[in-house]
């Protein structure tokens, strides 16, 4: 497995034009109502049924045929109703997330492929999903929903699986470090854009497919909930989630990147590791 420390000090995250603090505030802001709003149709929706049918509508690809760049750039057309940080196309945010990792990770240049991507899943909501089945912080269904999920306490009363005693336990339907791999995840961009992956055979190191499959998984790789459920290659690879996490949340700002300065680079990548026609 590839070490962390191999380039920059895992330690250090991106210079953010706010406070950490700042992030992720659930409280108070401008945007708070339209978060919240996205947040209670996430968690009154998202069941194990519900999941187990988006699983089999999208799992095979089958949806249409595009590059990995066509697929970025329909997220000019896309702002996160989850995100009480930025209030901007999608599209940016990739760029911002990827130039954070290139400049604290120059020799890996995958991994700045990861940060450019790690989002692509997001078109689900350009598709005609609903953004609530598409983007915020992901949960494990089929099990009692832990402490820190986001308003976990103010949205989850009209889910019928908090009333069916096969998935209110601690464990739920699982059993005891099943691994991640084996958990039904709330469905949205990060398991699509990880099937996409899977499907089309990117040429990336394993670490690229689990940052991306599991990246909204705050409850985890932030707050430590749901390690009941994980194995050691889990913890293994939680390090390489929580070092994309840094520059997914700390390079959001209000000073955009220049794509058009910033694309040829890129698209080499692309080129590199998942060139052509893609299958979504």
């Amino acid at each position: 497995m590839r070490s962390l420390r191999a380039g920059a000090d895992p330690s250090k995250g991106p210079e953010s034009g706010k406070a950490k603090s700042e992030y992720r505030n659930y409280t108070e802001g401008k945007l708070l109502d339209r978060v919240y709003s996205t947040y209670l149709l996430m968690h009154t929706h998202q069941t194990v049924d519900f999941v187990r049918k988006k699983s089999a509508e999208y799992g095979t690809c089958s949806l249409r045929k595009m590059g990995a760049m066509e697929a970025l750039e329909l997220l000019d057309q896309l702002v996160d109703e989850s995100d009480p940080d930025v209030d901007f196309p999608n599209s940016y945010h990739a760029y911002q997330t990827a130039e954070g990792i290139r400049q604290a990770h120059p020799d890996k240049d995958w991994f700045h492929l990861v940060g450019l991507l790690h989002d692509l899943g997001k078109v689900l909501a350009l598709f005609g999903e609903p953004q609530w089945a598409v983007v915020g912080d992901t949960f494990p269904v089929g099990c009692k929903v832990q402490k820190s999920v986001v308003f976990r306490d103010s949205t989850f009363h009209d889910n019928p699986d908090t009333r069916d005693p096969r998935y209110s336990t601690e464990y739920g339907m699982y059993q005891p470090r099943c691994g991640l791999e084996n958990v039904l995840m709330s469905w949205g961009h990060d398991e699509y854009m990880y099937r996409v992956m899977k499907f089309n055979n990117f040429a990336l190191p394993k670490e690229a497919f689990y940052m991306v499959r599991f990246h909204s998984f705050y409850p985890w790789h932030t707050h430590g909930d749901y390690r009941h459920l994980c194995t050691e290659e889990d913890l293994r690879m939680l390090p390489w989630v929580q070092e994309l996490n840094k520059f997914d949340l700390y390079t959001k700002q209000e000073e955009l990147p220049d794509v058009q300065q910033l694309r040829g680079y890129y698209q080499s990548l692309i080129d590199k590791y998942c060139p052509g026609q893609l299958c979504w």
